[in-house]
């Protein structure tokens, strides 16, 4: 059993200790924000205001960071520093830079990191990747995908999440970096981004609207689209030359009721099948807490984590110059 302590109480840093409450791999023993009243929502765990207690803890032996994205690089080196593991929410830093020093402290000290894309251990989702990678459906040629939610219009305006300077493109750390991910693990690195973000329907400062267009080596494209001020939809569709798979998710990951998979391969009709709910969120976690006790290596490689930052920061470059940007 891995003791972790959870790095910040608000919403998703509550339904993490939900999800792990009768895991049998990684048990949150610790609860950190520096905010009492976030403190006394999280029941049945010790919690402390600072991050230090944590990292001074001999029962923790990882943090999951569920903070604010600027703080992750320091939050991962100083962690790294005091030998516990890293598990950390999306988007896993800014800059290759911020990166590059986090992988270097992490992989020094013979470290796990793990990071928060659930959407990749949906059953439905590894099977698509699975299958797509051994050639089911031919030569990829496209994906189209959104995650649209509105439950940012609940948050007071000067969250953090909403500021134009704290999370420039709101929309693409909030969901859109999900979609990114996993355009990543069917396509790879992108060459080319060009990014569109705009205020529509809210007064948020950093946009309620982002459409993206991903280009890759040899032609393929994936285009997202990430809305927060519209009720939740999610759909991953990938096309290819012998076929093409569409997800749809019933309702929003953090309480899942199922996914709606369609299949149509050439020359047969589009079957669709139910695939029933299942805790990706957990078992996210659960991989990240094999990795470290040496049961299997953690399924997001480092690689794949470079071209994610390294693509997030090309789609902020672009919102901000709207030109198309190299990766």
């Amino acid at each position: 059993m891995i003791g972790a302590a959870i790095i910040g109480l608000g919403w998703w840093g509550r339904t993490i200790a939900r999800a792990l409450a009768d895991s049998e791999l990684i048990r949150p023993v610790l609860g950190i924000d520096p905010s009492p009243t976030a403190r006394a929502g999280l029941a049945g765990i010790e919690t402390a205001a600072e991050f230090e207690r944590a990292l001074e803890n001999p029962r923790v032996q990882a943090v999951i960071l569920c903070t604010p994205h600027w703080l992750h690089g320091e939050q991962i080196l100083a962690a790294a520093r005091a030998g516990r593991h890293v598990f950390c929410e999306k988007p896993l830093c800014t800059t290759t830079e911020e990166l590059g020093h986090a992988l270097a402290a992490i992989n020094g000290a013979g470290l796990v990191l793990g990071i928060g894309h659930e959407r990749r251990f949906e059953p439905a989702v590894r099977t698509l990747i699975t299958e797509a990678r051994a050639g089911h459906f031919g030569t990829l040629l496209g994906i189209e995908a959104h995650f649209n939610q509105d439950k940012f219009l609940a948050l007071p305006a000067d969250n953090w999440r909403l500021s134009a300077t704290a999370a420039p493109v709101g929309p693409l750390s909030a969901t859109g970096i999900h979609l990114v991910d996993l355009s990543i693990a069917l396509l790879g690195q992108p060459e080319k981004v060009w990014a569109r973000v705009s205020t529509r329907a809210t007064s948020f400062a950093n946009g309620d609207t982002l459409s993206i267009t991903l280009g890759f080596a040899g032609g393929a494209t994936s285009t997202i689209h990430a809305i927060l001020a519209t009720p939740f939809a999610g759909r991953l569709a990938v096309f290819g030359s012998a076929g093409w798979r569409a997800i749809s998710d019933r309702t929003h990951p953090e309480a899942p009721s199922g996914w709606d998979v369609t299949t149509t391969l050439r020359g047969g009709v589009p079957e669709t099948i139910f695939a029933p709910p299942y805790p990706a969120v957990r078992a996210n976690l659960e991989a990240f807490a094999a990795a470290i006790l040496g049961h299997a290596a953690y399924p997001v490689t480092q690689a794949e984590m470079r071209a994610n930052v390294a693509t997030f920061a090309a789609i902020t470059r672009s919102a901000a110059s709207g030109a198309l940007e190299t990766v």
